[in-house]
């Protein structure tokens, strides 16, 4: 019995006699119980060496430690019948305390070493691996309470293929005892890598899960830790770029590059900020300055948005991107070209996640995000009635060129357009401002639900010609000549299609494609008819003569291995010659 306090007794239910297991009964003390400032103890059976003194003692285990001598004296002790079998150990049950942990949150950030919030951070993460990083805080004000948040160092192998069924891996507690392992609703699904703890004395103890969701305490957490979240990533980002800058000037550019902890983050949580950018507007701003390209003067290296603005020219007004399916094709696209003669940088987009972001993303800064591959492309450095007077110069030169092809190209596109901004290419094919771009279209086509009917949404594409190729301008002198010939039809065609594949689009008609270039080359080769040629006929006297040869090739190969009497005696016998 107990000296003080009060005593309470649980009756345990006949089919619930599984929670009177000892290890059952521990696991659940640990789970729910273990940053209790209270102690708990728990009957614990243990083995201990029996000493000769114990041979015939009774072994007594006392529940209170109390200051007090003499009222110890007067306390009936727990005591437990002991084997005094003569062997090396004996069997004894005693009360130890379970919950020894102490709650390092509800210390100050400052007497907690790194060495503490890595274990802390092992144990209730289960990861073998240490934090990338954490942030220790203690919010006050509408609602107090005190967390911990950890960013994994690396991400587990199906976390992008679980991204909608993955919970946040938070541990509510309230008043230091656990309310929920992974309470989903106090951070955002993109920020379902951050781990950690959150402990509040403003919410109910021991209310259910519906009832917690309806708490505006809750809702005031929730944001607080979202704004928490991203200035621990604005924090790495910052360190990132000043040792980005810190490169060119230091002997030591590889260890510069392995100290950076926002890349190794961008490495494995990349998507989930650029999903963040397109599900949360209203921390929109702070997720768009955590985004990293590559581009066509980063050198393969990773930078921020902010990086780029400050390397913007001062005439330069918007952002712009090229997206292709890899690095290697948007080196190779023609829209760069028209960039790079104006020595711009480009940003390379590559991933899915990078087109969903740029179609939610319209301006960062006050500069607006253009794609190369649409229309309305204007620079900051161009001489306004300079170019009207081209482009009326051109639209009247090449008006018989442009005429035909609009009627030609009916169904594929909806205007032919000559060119403001010279590229390499005769032909391109471009998509309105508020369209999909050619990657996008791919990559909605590869989707598993995809369909004619989700094709049929995509908008009606225009077609770019330069007005200073070669080929633009024979073109046009024989349409202007005879624009009934077939020929000039095939090679319209086939210039069609060469624009679709340049520009990133798929071919729609492989086959019809096939048979204009054959035709395209039989013209070349001066082939008057493409029908196949008859077989010709082979006599028999010519497969006799064959025959003949043949023997005689046999004969000479035998009589490499025979003598001349095994060779007489081989040409007598007919079976086995003929056999052979």
């Amino acid at each position: 019995t107990l000296g003080r306090g009060t005593q309470i007794i649980l009756h345990i239910k006949d089919d619930a006699d599984e929670f009177l297991e000892e290890q059952l009964l521990s696991d659940l003390i640990h789970r729910y119980s273990e940053f209790i400032t209270f102690p708990i103890y728990q009957m614990i059976e243990v083995d201990k060496v029996k000493n000769d003194s114990d041979n015939n003692d009774e072994v007594e285990i006392s529940l209170d430690d109390e200051e007090d001598d003499e009222e110890d004296e007067e306390e009936e002790t727990e005591s437990f019948e002991t084997k005094t079998a003569d062997s090396s150990s004996i069997k004894l049950r005693e009360w130890q305390r379970v919950n020894k942990n102490t709650p390092i949150w509800a210390r100050s950030n400052k007497d907690v070493s790194d060495e503490e919030y890595q274990s802390f951070y092992r144990s209730i993460s289960k990861d073998s691996n240490d934090a990338l990083a954490w942030t220790h805080f203690k919010a006050e004000g509408e609602v107090d309470f005190k967390s911990i948040l950890f960013i994994p160092s690396a991400a587990s192998f199906d976390h992008y293929n679980k991204y909608y069924e993955t919970e946040a891996g938070l541990k509510l507690y309230v008043r230091k005892v656990l309310i929920k392992d992974d309470f989903e609703d106090l951070l955002p699904r993109y920020l379902n890598f951050i781990r950690g703890v959150v402990d509040s004395d403003a919410l109910p103890l021991n209310v259910s899960r519906e009832t917690l969701q309806q708490q505006k305490a809750l809702q005031v957490i929730g944001k607080k830790l979202v704004r928490k979240a991203l200035e621990m990533l604005k924090k790495l980002s910052d360190e990132s770029i000043s040792i980005s800058d810190e490169i060119n000037d230091s002997q030591n550019a590889q260890d510069n590059i392995k100290d950076d902890k926002y890349l190794k983050f961008w490495e494995e949580y990349g998507r989930n900020i650029k999903l963040g950018a397109i599900e949360d507007n209203s921390n929109k701003q702070k997720l768009l300055k955590l985004l990293r390209f590559k581009t066509s003067k980063s050198d393969g290296k990773w930078i921020s948005l902010d990086q780029y603005v400050v390397r913007m020219k001062e005439w330069q007004k918007d952002i712009y991107f090229v997206s292709a399916e890899s690095y290697a094709a948007v080196e190779k696209s023609p829209f760069l070209d028209k960039l790079k003669k104006k020595d711009l940088e480009v940003l390379y987009i590559t991933e899915p996640t990078d087109e969903y972001c740029m179609q939610h993303t319209k301006d960062y800064e006050g500069h607006k995000i253009m794609a190369a591959s649409k229309e309305g492309l204007k620079f900051g450095d161009e001489d306004e009635s300079k170019i009207k007077a081209l482009s009326k110069h051109y639209k009247n030169e090449y008006k018989p060129l442009t005429d035909y092809l609009k009627e030609l190209y009916s169904n594929k596109i909806s205007k032919v357009i000559v060119s403001k901004h010279l590229s390499s290419a005769p032909f391109l094919i471009i998509t309105p401002q508020y369209g999909y771009t050619a990657n996008m279209e791919r990559i909605i086509k590869s989707q598993t639900f995809s369909d004619e009917a989700t094709n049929s949404r995509f908008s009606q594409r225009s077609m770019e010609i330069n007005p200073l190729h070669p080929i633009v301008s024979q073109l046009n002198k024989m349409v202007s000549e005879d624009k009934e010939s077939k020929s000039i039809e095939d090679l319209a065609w086939l210039l069609y299609d060469t624009a679709m594949a340049a520009s990133g689009f798929s071919m729609e008609d492989s086959s019809v494609f096939s048979d204009r270039m054959y035709r395209v080359i039989g013209e070349r080769l001066n082939i008057a008819s493409h029908e196949l040629m008859a077989e010709p006929e082979i006599s028999e006297e010519i497969d006799e003569e064959e025959e003949s040869i043949d023997s005689e090739i046999d004969d000479d190969i035998i009589s490499q291995f025979m003598d001349a009497d095994t060779m007489n005696s081989f040409n007598d016998d007919e079976e086995i010659r003929d056999e052979l």
